[in-house]
């Protein structure tokens, strides 16, 4: 009997476990830190050994294979004695993917692959097809491949998860946008996570495809040096392209192997140029895979978008709060500041990942009127926004952060959470920033 240990026993852990339970591995869970309850009854009724707190290094040195979780990185000492000691670690994604043969659409990138995901997902299963959503939204692909038969499935796929693919292929992959994040994991150095992104195609052949932003250098210079051998399938806001989306005054035109589609970009319920690019990508994935064009055209206009990414939330007093917590860098908060018509009163900061402002400062000239800072340190912020933007307050708690707003805020104003920073400061993750600014309004 083959030997799987996993690090990790979070989402993407347990689901590891239990499929490989399902395929007659024996297995061992470890985690460092403590497991959550909810995973732990899983893990006992499956009767699945663990343990939490520590990883034994006898128990895990005896594995066949390891999946590791996508939040330990590579340089973990435990990660290399394994690799030193020739024994295969894989993400979670690449073990599923040996137990399925369903068709997979794989959705990477900085920015938008949440809503480009959840937005594919909707135009597939609107159009009746056996789909399932997983990845690095929802529930974990492994888990979703234990427990049903689908024929398809949409995945978001973090770099982190593409850092451990051998054979992950899928028959259309997109690539958002790509632009600096999580660099720490990267040695400092962007082309290394950019290769990280285009491992997203390295299996494909000429019958699969590549979705990509036309419009975005970091792509362009990547195709030059991780050549694919997919079909390439560009978008683009600036320009026509053969083979793909362009956008035509408000016109979204699509052509693709031999398919046509044209719709207004006001069939769109989501604001914002960023999601004209995701609605293009969205479409596109779903058309390769089948989806007939007049069942995009109308289940797109019903689609609402994803909690925390640009979430309109309350209207009090003619003022309108958005949660936008899920953008975690500056290029997402640059996407929100473009698509709000509105004057701003703008809530940012939490732990800054060597964030450069500067790319901001058109934007905040043109649109925010006010800055409540929100985080244990706030002095890089202070300093470049400082002496642009009067008032600028800072603030150590959400219902603080939002009280200030909305002493800002007046009459056809927009107050807007979009931190551009990591949450682990001050909150749990960035979904714990944005529930606690939803009921922090909700007390005002």
């Amino acid at each position: 009997m083959e030997r799987l240990v996993v690090l990790g026993g979070g989402e993407s852990g347990v689901g590891t476990a239990l499929l490989g339970k399902q395929k007659g591995f024996e297995v061992f869970v470890s985690d460092k830190g403590q497991i959550k309850e909810k995973y732990k009854e899983v893990l006992e009724h499956f009767e699945i050994e663990w343990e939490e707190n520590q990883h034994s290094e006898t128990k895990i040195l005896t594995a066949d294979v390891v999946m590791k979780s996508p939040g330990i990185p590579d340089k973990a000492p435990l990660v290399k004695m394994l690799v030193a000691e020739g024994i295969p670690v894989i993400s979670e994604i690449e073990f599923a993917c040996q137990y399925t043969d369903a068709a997979i659409i794989g959705i990477t990138g900085t920015n938008g692959k949440t809503t480009t995901t959840s937005l594919t997902f909707h135009l597939v299963k609107a159009a009746g097809f056996n789909v399932g959503c997983a990845g690095n939204i929802g529930d974990s692909f492994a888990r979703m491949v234990s427990e049903k038969d689908l024929k398809n499935y949409v995945l978001e796929i973090s770099s982190f998860q593409l850092d451990g693919i051998v054979s992950f292929k899928p028959r259309v992959a997109v690539i958002t946008n790509i632009t600096p994040d999580h660099l720490d994991r990267y040695e400092y150095k962007f082309e290394n996570y950019v290769a990280s992104k285009f491992r997203i195609a390295m299996n494909q052949d000429a019958n699969d495809y590549l979705i990509y932003d036309a419009d975005d250098e970091a792509i362009a210079e990547g195709l030059k040096k991780h050549p694919v051998q997919s079909k390439l399938v560009p978008f683009s806001l600036k320009t026509a392209v053969q083979q793909g989306a362009w956008l035509e005054k408000d016109s979204i035109k699509i052509d693709v192997e031999s398919k046509t589609l044209e719709m207004s970009t006001d069939f769109l319920a989501l604001d914002g140029q960023h999601n004209v690019k995701n609605a293009m990508a969205a479409s596109l994935a779903a058309l390769l895979v089948g989806v007939r064009k007049e069942a995009i055209k109308q289940s797109i206009q019903t689609f609402q978008g994803v909690p925390h990414r640009l979430e309109k939330v309350l209207k009090i007093n003619h003022v309108e709060y958005i949660n936008d917590s899920k953008a975690t860098n500056v290029n997402a908060t640059y996407y929100a500041l473009d698509g709000i018509k509105k004057p701003i009163v703008w809530i940012v900061g939490g732990v800054d990942k060597g964030n450069d402002y500067s790319q901001l400062m058109p934007m905040v000239r043109e649109k925010v009127k006010g800055i409540v800072c929100l985080g244990m340190d706030n002095s890089r912020l202070v300093e470049t926004f400082g002496k642009v933007v009067e008032p600028l307050v800072e603030t150590y708690s959400m219902e603080e952060a939002v009280k200030v707003a909305y002493k800002i805020a007046k009459r056809g104003d927009a107050v807007l959470l979009s931190p551009a920073c990591a949450s682990f400061d001050l909150f749990q993750n960035y979904e714990d920033r944005g529930d606690q600014f939803k009921a922090a309004i909700r007390k005002l």
